[in-house]
């Protein structure tokens, strides 16, 4: 599924969707753990592969972060925020093995992003350069080389979602 929705005690969130990944419940009766594939849709991801073709394969976990008080920021659909700019207790509680698991992505709600969310790890299927499509260069950090298995180089991120039905609108 490219969009999930979450019972999360009390609430109902929201996960997605995202360009070209595609979400697996390990267990149907529990969204804990999904497995995932992303596809080069468009050539959103690299211009170095043909449309379509399978980047990458993982694993997500999901985590409810902490509330440290961190102002999370909702000003686009897709809020990032690096490692070296978030709360501690977010990057040093992520699962294990932790050099593995690079990418937080959160869920939402009716009012923007959440802090529960997914932990992500991506295991690249192919060598390609990671570059938005063209869209990002060296000096971004985004930008990196994928090879085949887990993707240590992929960007060390956490990314807050206001959600696709947001003021901001698209999908992207």
């Amino acid at each position: 599924m490219d969009q999930l929705d979450i019972q999360l005690k009390d609430r109902v969130l929201g996960f997605g969707p995202f360009v070209g990944y595609y979400f697996k419940p390990e267990n149907p009766e529990d969204l804990t753990r999904l497995s995932f594939v992303c596809f080069n849709e468009d050539q959103f991801y690299t211009r170095d592969l043909p449309e379509n073709t399978l980047l990458f394969e993982g694993d997500a976990v999901l985590t409810q972060l902490t509330d440290t008080g961190f102002d999370v920021p909702t000003q686009n659909r897709i809020n990032p925020v690096f490692f070296e700019e978030a709360p501690r207790k977010w990057v040093n509680d992520r699962p294990r093995p932790r050099d593995e698991y690079l990418h937080f992505h959160s869920c939402y709600d009716g009012l923007g992003p959440v802090l529960a969310g997914y932990w992500i790890r991506h295991q690249g299927n192919a060598s390609f350069t990671y570059d938005m499509g063209g869209r990002m260069g060296p000096d971004s950090p985004l930008y990196h080389k994928v090879r085949p298995g887990i993707d240590k180089q992929f960007a060390k991120i956490m990314e807050f979602d206001a959600g696709p039905d947001s003021r901001h609108g698209s999908k992207d």
